[in-house]
């Protein structure tokens, strides 16, 4: 049975990575998806089709996670989409996926770093929540992604960090200021992550690779697919007494 079907998903940096297997898997789901990109609208359009392949509806909008001044318009183009093809202005559940990520030493982080990270893993995040709410459907779903590294630290990930332990606390926030409204709130927190955004890395430098997965309790590094299914899970109604928690899906990193 499809536990998502008749429900409309909003999954930031869904074009590719994690984003894009979450975005597919609430899909499998039977959840109709609307996708953001930055800049690569190849690969978003890529993600609409696959979703669509499955049989839902689907729709690549571009965002820009740290230009909160394009919000307004952003939402507009989504409230203009939902009442064209759904006859409707709301949607059911809210991604928070979009991110970069920085590997500085405290000591030698720039401003320029910190005020990225914070414009896209935090700041954004916080306001395009707030712009969604007035449209997220009541007994509805926000998940927002942090990282393993709020829990344990590694060297040169800082600043990255504080700003995942910012969006755990605003996520038990959100869950206590919406629950009048049935809304729950949870993050994903996953560990080492074979994705995009880590494969140079890797791929660079095989000893990390092994180094990660001795410190993980199942032996390995994770792979988007180790993720997407989780995010599934936490916007279904077998979730709906899931509220304010910080999932971490590493695979047992650090225990």
């Amino acid at each position: 049975m499809k536990t998502l079907e008749n429900k409309i998903a909003l999954v930031t940096g869904s074009s590719r990575g994690l984003g894009k297997e979450m975005a597919i898997r609430l899909a499998e789901q039977g959840a109709d998806i609307l996708v953001t990109y930055n800049t690569n609208k190849t690969q978003a359009d890529e993600t609409v089709k696959e979703i669509e392949n499955l049989g839902k509806k689907a729709f690549a909008f571009q965002l820009n996670v740290a230009d909160v001044n394009s919000f307004d318009s952003f939402f507009a183009n989504i409230k203009n989409k939902l009442e064209a093809h759904w006859s409707t202005s709301k949607f059911d559940i809210l991604v928070n996926n979009a991110g970069v990520i920085a590997h500085e030493m405290i000591e030698g982080t720039s401003e320029t770093t910190f005020d990225n990270l914070m414009n896209i893993q935090l700041k954004g995040p916080f306001f395009i929540t707030q712009k969604a709410l007035s449209m997220l459907n009541n007994n509805g779903r926000v998940i927002n992604i942090s990282t393993g590294l709020a829990r344990f630290s590694l060297p040169g990930y800082g600043a990255y960090a504080s700003m995942k332990a910012g969006i755990e606390a605003f996520t038990r926030y959100l869950a206590k200021e919406l629950g009048a409204r049935q809304i729950t709130a949870n993050v994903v927190a996953p560990g080492a992550i074979n994705t995009d955004m880590n494969k140079d890395a890797l791929e660079n430098n095989p000893e990390l690779e092994k180094t990660l997965s001795s410190v993980t309790a199942l032996g390995r590094v994770g792979v988007a697919e180790d993720i997407g299914g989780v995010v599934a899970f936490l916007a279904s109604e077998d979730a709906r007494w899931i509220n304010g928690q910080r999932i971490e899906v590493s695979g047992g990193m650090f225990l």
